[in-house]
C-alpha cells in the first residue's frame, strides 16, 4: 500500500482488500469512499448533444460545445467560472465534467435534453448513444 492506490470494489475479494489495509493504515491517514465518475459512455453522449445544441443555435444564441457545456453546467448549479482571457473575450474555468460523478452527469443530460427539447434542439448525433 502506498500513499495512493485506488481500489474499484467490484467483489467481495476487493471488499476484503480494502479492509485489510484499513485496519493496517497508519494513524492519521485518510480513507475516502467516493462515487465513480462519469462513463465513457456517458461522455460521449453529452459531446455529442453538446454538438447538436451548438449547432441548433438554442435562444438565437451562437456558441461553441465547450461553452454550451459550461452554460449549461451553470445552470444546473455547478460551480463554473469565467474568467476574462489576454483578448478581453470570457472563457469558461472550474468544474470539470471528468470529474463529475455518474449521477451527476445523468443530472446534466437529462436537464441538457430539456433544455434542447424546449428550445427547438434538432438531435442528431446523441441518437446513437442512446
Amino acid at each position: 500500500m502506498n500513499a495512493i492506490t485506488p481500489i474499484r470494489v467490484r467483489t467481495d475479494d476487493d471488499r476484503r482488500k480494502a479492509a485489510h489495509w484499513a485496519m493496517k493504515a497508519p494513524h492519521n491517514w485518510h480513507i475516502i469512499f467516493k462515487e465513480p465518475n462519469r462513463t465513457n459512455d456517458q461522455n460521449s453522449k453529452m459531446w455529442a448533444m453538446l454538438a447538436d445544441i451548438s449547432k441548433s443555435e438554442p435562444l438565437g444564441r451562437k456558441h461553441t460545445p465547450d461553452d454550451w457545456k459550461a452554460i449549461l453546467m451553470n445552470a444546473c448549479g455547478w460551480d463554473v467560472q469565467f474568467l476574462e482571457g489576454l483578448d478581453g473575450r470570457p472563457f469558461p474555468s472550474g468544474f470539470r465534467s471528468s470529474h463529475m460523478t455518474v449521477k451527476q452527469m445523468i443530472d446534466l443530460i437529462e436537464y441538457m435534453q430539456a433544455f434542447g427539447d424546449e428550445n427547438g434542439v434538432i438531435w442528431k448525433q446523441q441518437l446513437q448513444y442512446d
